[in-house]
């Protein structure tokens, strides 16, 4: 289900999903409104990307988008007025979600904007991200809660952690070449681009 928005008093025009030629969408996922798509990117069955309160939601080129996984926000406009606090802003663009490039986000992961997601990172099965940054490179093991902090590029998150002060976040381990999940987003990555390609090349 791809389409766009309805407009309210939180979102002033009708958008329509901007999805790479080379994306793949499965029939059973759902894009909506202000959403753009970037290449090779795999959005899973039962996912839901919906770019109608928060918005704009981005997702960036070879990213993974994995059953049942919810990119949503926070609305970022009031009666025409700009809700400066639920956006995040990068390369001089805001977003209410900003995912780059090469990030996988396992089943059931829940994206809750403002949030951002740095390049080559994972985000494992059923976390929550909301109204955090997860930096570059970084590896949030399954079921871990991040609500107001920032993860440094290059660290991880244990799996289980509940996160919810700077401090914390700032003692978290950093990721080195004996962590066991270091190299986990690679091939993450390389099965769901692979699976882009195969579907889209498959007409399904």
């Amino acid at each position: 289900m791809i389409h766009k928005n309805v407009i309210t008093d939180f979102c002033s025009k009708e958008s329509e999903p901007r999805i790479d030629s080379t994306a793949y969408v499965h029939p059973l996922a759902a894009v909506i409104g202000n959403v753009e798509i970037g290449k090779r990117v795999f959005v899973s069955p039962f996912a839901s990307v919906r770019g109608d309160e928060g918005q704009p939601l981005f997702i960036g080129d070879e990213s993974n988008v994995q059953d049942g996984v919810i990119i949503h926000a926070l609305e970022t406009e009031k009666d025409g007025t700009t809700i400066e606090k639920n956006l995040v802003e990068v390369e001089g663009k805001k977003y209410a979600v900003y995912i780059g490039t090469r990030v996988s986000l396992a089943h059931q992961v829940q994206i809750h904007g403002p949030a951002y997601v740095g390049d080559e990172s994972f985000i494992g099965m059923q976390s929550l991200v909301f109204k955090s940054k997860v930096g570059k490179n970084c590896v949030v093991e399954p079921k871990c809660i991040l609500l107001g902090v920032t993860v440094a590029d290059g660290h991880y998150v244990p799996a289980g952690t509940v996160l919810k002060n700077q401090k914390d976040a700032d003692a978290l381990p950093k990721i080195t070449d004996d962590y066991i999940f270091k190299s986990l987003n690679k091939g993450v990555v390389h099965v769901n681009t692979c699976l882009a390609d195969g579907y889209k090349k498959a007409g399904i």
